[in-house]
C-alpha cells in the first residue's frame, strides 16, 4: 500500500495502519478500488471471446473452456481472452468490508462511507429485472452437466449478499432498507419458499431441479430473512428463518458436518470447508439476532467439526473432511468469519497468519490456492480480494471492540 498514489478515480489510497491485519485488508480494497472491483472470477470461462467467437455452441465444448481455465495452474484468461467483469456478490462483500472497517479507529484515506454507498448504488442498478423483488446473480454464464445458468439468472445466495449489503449502507441512508425489504418477495414467490415436513426449502436459482437440495443456500436464504428480520421485526421474516433452518439441521450429520446437497450423491463435493462455514455462520447469525438458543447444540457440534475436521491446527484450511489440498484462500476467509463470530479470536487470528504467510503476495493480492507441491498464484477480484478483504474487516472490527 502506497501512500499519496492516485486510483484512476481520483481516491487517494490510504497509507498503511500499524496492525498488519488491517493493512491487509486495507491493501486488498486499494487493489480492487484502483482497477473499479473489476476482475476475473472462479468460473468465468464462459465469457472468453473465443468459445463466443466459435460458430457452433455445444455443452462439452463450454465446459473444456470453463473447466480448463479454471483449473489450470497458471492464469490462462488472457489467452482465451475471459473478459474482466464485476460480480454481484463481491461487490457486495467489497461494500461490507468498506462498512466493517468505517466502524474501526483504523486511519486510512479511504472514505469508506462513499466507497460503500456508491457499490450498493451499483447493486441498485445490476440488479436483475422481471423478478418479484431485489436479486442477482453472477454475472457470467455457468455451464453445468445438465444445464447452463445464464448472466441474467438470478440466485439466492449472490442476493443474500446483496441484501446484507444493502442493509449495511442503510445506516448512512435507510432508502437501501426499503429495497432491501423487497428480496423476501423474490425469495418467497420467485425461488419457491414451500414448507415441508422438515421445515422448509428455497430453491438455489430458477432453474434449480427437485432432484437435490442445496443446503448452505438455504441456509443463507434464511440468513437473508433473518437479516430483515434484524432491521423490521416482522415475525414471519424469523418464522420462515426457522423454519429454513429446521429442515437444514436435521440434515446435520453424525461428525456435525453437513454435505454441500441432500442427498450427498447429488454432487461431487463432499462437507467442504466453505460451504459448512456458510451454514454455520447462518445459525451463528440467527441465535445473534433472536437470542434463541435453538440450535445451540447443533451450533457446539458444527463449531467442533469446523475446527478439528476442516482446519489444521497452525490454521491451515482443509478443502474438506478428507482431503487437505487444496488449501483455499476462500476457505480461510469463511474460517475467519466463523470463529470471529464465535468470539474465538485467537483461532481466526491463527487462519490468518498462515493465510498472510501462504496465500498472500504481499503487495494487496491474495492467491487463489496452495496445491500440495505449489501455489496457484491467481488473484481473482471476488473469490480472493472481496472474500478476504471481508474477513479481515470483520476481525479488525470485532478485535478493536474487544480491546485487542
Amino acid at each position: 500500500m502506497v501512500a499519496n498514489r492516485r486510483s484512476p478515480a481520483g481516491r487517494q489510497c490510504a497509507s498503511p495502519p500499524t496492525d498488519s491485519t488491517a493493512a491487509a485488508g486495507l491493501a486488498a480494497l486499494e487493489y480492487a478500488a484502483q482497477r473499479e472491483y473489476t476482475g476475473w472470477d472462479y468460473a468465468d470461462g464462459m465469457s472468453s471471446r473465443l468459445r463466443q467467437a466459435l460458430p457452433f455452441d455445444n455443452r462439452w465444448v463450454n465446459l473444456a473452456f470453463q473447466e480448463t481455465i479454471k483449473r489450470s495452474p497458471v492464469n490462462v484468461r488472457p489467452l482465451f481472452l475471459v473478459e474482466q467483469r464485476r460480480n454481484f456478490k463481491g461487490t457486495a462483500l467489497f461494500a461490507l468490508a468498506h462498512r466493517a472497517f468505517d466502524r474501526t479507529s483504523f486511519e486510512t484515506d479511504f472514505e469508506h462511507a462513499r466507497e460503500a454507498t456508491q457499490l450498493a448504488d451499483w447493486l441498485l442498478d445490476n440488479q436483475f429485472p422481471g423478478y418479484s423483488g431485489f436479486c442477482g446473480g453472477h454475472r457470467h454464464e455457468n455451464q453445468h452437466l445438465d444445464h447452463r445458468t445464464l448472466p441474467t439468472e438470478p440466485d439466492v445466495v449472490s442476493t443474500a449478499y446483496g441484501v446484507k449489503a444493502l442493509l449495511a449502507v442503510a445506516e448512512y441512508d435507510p432508502e437501501y432498507a426499503a429495497v432491501a425489504r423487497t428480496a423476501e418477495a423474490f425469495l418467497v414467490k420467485d425461488m419457491h419458499y414451500r414448507e415441508v415436513e422438515d421445515g422448509a426449502k428455497i430453491d438455489y436459482y430458477p432453474k434449480d431441479t427437485a432432484d437435490h437440495y442445496t443446503l448452505n443456500a438455504g441456509a443463507l436464504a434464511a440468513r437473508t430473512f433473518v437479516d430483515l428480520y434484524a432491521r423490521f421485526g416482522d415475525d414471519p421474516l424469523r418464522e420462515r428463518a426457522r423454519k429454513l433452518l429446521d429442515y437444514v439441521v436435521a440434515r446435520q450429520t453424525d461428525s456435525g458436518g453437513w454435505y454441500y446437497r441432500d442427498p450427498p450423491d447429488a454432487s461431487h463435493l463432499s462437507m467442504d470447508t466453505h460451504h459448512n462455514g456458510f451454514v454455520i455462520e447462518c445459525l451463528q447469525r440467527y441465535r445473534e439476532v433472536t437470542g434463541s438458543q435453538r440450535y445451540d447444540k447443533v451450533l457446539d457440534r458444527a463449531v467442533e467439526f469446523f475446527r478439528n475436521a476442516l482446519f489444521e491446527s497452525d490454521g491451515a484450511p482443509r478443502f474438506d473432511e478428507s482431503a487437505a489440498y487444496p488449501r483455499d484462500v476462500h476457505a480461510a476467509a469463511q474460517g475467519i468469519l466463523v470463529f470471529t463470530y464465535a468470539g474465538d479470536l485467537q483461532f481466526a487470528r491463527r487462519i490468518i497468519d498462515w493465510t498472510l504467510e501462504h496465500l498472500h503476495a504481499g503487495d494487496g493480492r491474495f492467491y487463489v490456492q496452495k496445491r500440495r507441491f505449489y501455489t496457484k498464484r491467481i488473484t481473482l477480484m471476488r473469490w480472493c480480494q472481496a472474500w478476504m478483504a471481508y474477513a479481515l474487516a470483520v476481525y479488525c472490527r470485532s478485535a478493536a471492540a474487544g480491546g485487542e
